[in-house]
């Protein structure tokens, strides 16, 4: 934990404080989706910046090293600022933060969260802070993606399936651990992804939601065979690779999987999978997922689907869609909202019920998006000066969606659903972070209760 909370910067803002006008005593800023991909926003992961970062007191140490650093740099560094927070404030930032409860489902051009200012004398602080409290786009915007690809694959099991709210929650497994840019986002990255579902192969999403969200094991996964285990057997030995898998782990109830696309899919589907290891698979118990990891999405889940059909056999559900005996299929390549999309429409077009699939996704899920995917950001809409709280904001003229809110905000619920208000006593936004403390915590599956309210 000796991370320099004071060097968690833009460069541009070191020397902020001596641009605001003189006599300035406070300043209160909001956070905001914009705009962007999706009409609405699931708000996940300032609980994780609170206690990683804010909690942690500014020390003499820190203030010397930025001093140093931040001067060479070419900066005016508030020296004496920083001194005071660290000797008389004992390291407590002085900021109140207020927030939505995590897991709420808002629609977007409301306010999320505000930070405002407690003590006079560092009342730029607020400013500063921006590049680090920002970062709660990065877990909000893969909650909300996740969470809109929910509600896309539910709809297709409320048309396809008999029991939609027990399968829904491991329908869509996060395979994007190797696939970001460092080991903190895939923490907060994948727990932001387990706001939705329960299946996950992103371990730290499991450590960091026992170390900041309470869970004591936030998903769950299944033994599964990935293409050097296959091909480890070689060419000749692909069906022992095979049986190995079903020796080792196919027991009655369990669910293992096996990428099969090694060498010929449809050969290991026809022939190994569905005549030299069919008994040892029906006999076994257990439910065998399919791995296809090439070709063309779509049309690869189809005919994967239709030769598993023609060998295990399948039953009518009640819905009157087809469900495999034994056997699944999960597709983890190219796995994206248009691929996804496409998959379960061709599947239903075929007569097969969506309980047949789940789905893998990489990179897709935790790093193909950035601050614009929901154009998040964090705006100062009031400012005091000499005594007087003045609403300031800005209006472009060469871009209106950016034009920002002023004064102090309030989220509200009534018939007309969320809206933002000048400050108000039925504010949703809630005190979480005031001057150095943690005030309240929610665990993951209270979050997880307010973003899917059919679960509970």
């Amino acid at each position: 934990m000796n991370t320099n909370l004071i060097l968690d910067v833009d460069s541009y803002k070191v020397s902020h404080w001596l641009q605001y006008p003189p006599d300035t005593t406070a300043m209160y800023s909001y956070v905001e989706s914009r705009g962007g991909k999706y009409p609405i926003t699931v708000f996940f992961g300032l609980q994780y910046i609170l206690k990683r970062y804010l909690i942690q007191p500014i020390q003499p140490w820190m203030v010397e090293e930025a001093n140093s650093l931040l001067t060479a740099h070419g900066l005016p560094f508030n020296y004496e600022g920083w001194r005071y927070i660290a000797e008389d404030l004992k390291g407590r930032l002085p900021v109140r933060i207020k927030a939505v409860p995590e897991g709420s489902v808002i629609p977007i051009h409301n306010v999320l969260m505000t930070v405002e200012s407690t003590d006079t004398k560092v009342f730029w602080l607020v400013s500063w802070l921006e590049t680090l409290l920002m970062r709660v786009w990065y877990p909000t915007t893969v909650a909300t993606q996740s969470w809109h690809l929910k509600k896309l694959i539910y709809e297709s099991l409320l048309r396809t399936a008999d029991d939609p709210d027990s399968e829904i929650n491991f329908k869509l497994h996060d395979f994007g651990a190797r696939g970001v840019s460092s080991l903190e986002s895939s923490g907060i990255g994948g727990l932001a992804h387990l706001v939705n579902f329960q299946g996950s192969d992103t371990v730290q999403a499991l450590v960091y939601g026992q170390k900041y969200y309470n869970s004591p094991m936030a998903a769950y996964s299944i033994p599964a065979a990935e293409h050097s285990t296959i091909t480890a057997w070689g060419r000749e030995g692909e069906v022992l690779a095979y049986q190995n898998m079903l020796t080792q782990f196919a027991k009655s109830g369990s669910v293992l999987a096996v990428v099969s696309d090694s060498y010929d899919l449809w050969n290991a589907i026809d022939h190994l999978w569905g005549d030299y290891l069919r008994e040892q698979v029906l006999d076994s118990g257990a439910t065998v997922v399919i791995r296809p990891d090439s070709g063309n999405p779509m049309e690869i889940v189809a005919k994967t689907l239709e030769k598993l059909e023609a060998r295990f056999g399948s039953k009518l559900n009640s819905k009157g869609y087809r469900v495999l005996n034994a056997v699944r299929v999960i597709q983890g390549d190219g796995v994206d909202e248009e691929s996804i999309t496409a998959i379960l429409k061709k599947t239903e077009s075929l007569g097969f019920s969506s309980t047949n699939l789940a789905f893998g996704m990489g990179g897709a899920l935790l790093q193909k998006v950035n601050r614009d995917t929901q154009k998040f950001a964090m705006k100062c809409s009031e400012i005091t000066v000499a005594g007087e709280a003045i609403p300031v904001y800005k209006d472009p003229i060469t871009d209106p969606s950016k034009t920002s809110k002023k004064g102090r905000l309030s989220l509200v619920k009534n018939q007309f659903g969320y809206q933002t208000v000048p400050n108000s006593s039925e504010d949703l936004l809630e005190v979480v972070y005031e001057n150095g403390q943690l005030l309240q915590g929610q665990s993951l599956d209270t979050i997880r209760q307010r973003a899917w309210p059919r679960n509970t």
